[in-house]
């Protein structure tokens, strides 16, 4: 068995405690630190980032709790999106993935290890997309009423969970509060419910296949919520090798993409994981994860901070480009 993963716990309790403003102050002309032990100088706010900054050099991943999304958000939705999944092959062939790579992906038609030079058998799930451009897949499915509406309240709030946890890094990098936020007012996200089939249904994992492949991540943040399970998350680290990443009720799972990574120069770290295959020995374990992907406006160009924040320089890249490559690398039948 995996050893587990220590991955930390980040309270944005702290932030939005201290209504302090403190990135922006701190970039005022004229402003005197002098005054810095004020009751609210954002002194909770530094130590978070900080503690954000460690986290990510060191795993890239973080579990946050003290975000304020309703409890029962996460279950509806799964509930809607199993109704679906859950209907027979023929009707979601209606709603199957047009041109914009947006709806329903069928089993044996993702590949994520390609994204990262691996390659191993068709990922073992199902995905029902949507995306900021265009809004909405081709179409939604008229046999279950209730996912559009909270697939929309979803992604609204973690569109704005994912800008706060922008503003706490900012901070980290002694930048701007909104030297992020600011390439976000019209973010390019993308967001998917993963259906992971159990065995009894899906029959052995083949040799080297997975609920998904390993890889990294494309865009700045993505935020999971997901579910507990022998056949879960696990996260890569360069000393211990594929570990059990840790679960906690309530909590998101963050992890920096390809993208964040190569805007602080490596400071942060593209944390590479996969979904183990279905337990044999736990034939019936089905589970659900809910993956929303934060990147900047697609125009925007990605350079590397320099040193001493940013470690390595990368060439600048477009955004939506960078993304719309990686995408098509994934797809089973190479993006046609």
């Amino acid at each position: 068995m995996a050893s587990r993963a220590q991955i930390p716990v980040v309270d944005l309790g702290d932030w939005h405690a201290d209504p302090y403003d403190d990135g922006a102050r701190r970039h005022l002309p004229g402003h005197d630190h002098a005054h810095d032990d004020s009751p609210h100088d954002g002194s909770a706010r530094r130590r978070l980032a900080h503690h954000v900054d460690q986290a990510l050099q060191s795993t890239g991943f973080l579990l946050v709790t003290g975000h304020g999304i309703d409890p029962g958000l996460p279950g509806r939705l799964r509930a809607a999106a199993r109704d679906f999944f859950r209907l027979p092959s023929d009707v979601k062939n209606a709603y199957a993935q047009c041109a914009d790579r947006r709806g329903w992906t069928a089993r044996d038609r993702v590949v994520t290890g390609r994204s990262e030079g691996t390659e191993t058998p068709p990922d073992l799930l199902e995905v029902w997309s949507c995306a900021a451009d265009p809004a909405t897949p081709c179409h939604w499915p008229d046999e279950v009423p209730a996912l559009r509406p909270l697939v929309a309240e979803y992604t609204d709030r973690m569109r704005g969970l994912a800008d706060t946890v922008l503003e706490v890094m900012a901070t980290a990098l002694d930048r701007p509060v909104d030297f992020f936020t600011r390439h976000t007012t019209d973010p390019n996200w993308d967001f998917t419910v993963n259906w992971y089939p159990a065995a009894d249904e899906t029959g052995p994992a083949a040799p080297g296949q997975f609920r998904i492949g390993p890889h990294t991540d494309f865009g700045l943040v993505t935020l999971l919520d997901r579910q507990t399970g022998r056949g879960g998350l696990q996260v890569h680290d360069d000393e211990h090798g594929w570990q059990d990443a840790p679960y906690e009720p309530g909590a998101i799972t963050l992890n920096i993409g390809d993208l964040m990574a190569r805007w602080s120069g490596d400071r942060w770290r593209s944390g590479r994981h996969r979904v183990l295959p279905p337990p044999v020995d736990a034939p019936r374990e089905e589970l659900t994860s809910l993956v929303y992907f934060h990147a900047c406006a697609p125009g925007t160009s990605i350079a590397s901070l320099p040193a001493p924040v940013g470690r390595t320089p990368y060439p600048a890249v477009r955004a939506g480009d960078y993304l719309q490559e990686k995408m098509r690398a994934i797809l089973a039948d190479g993006g046609a």
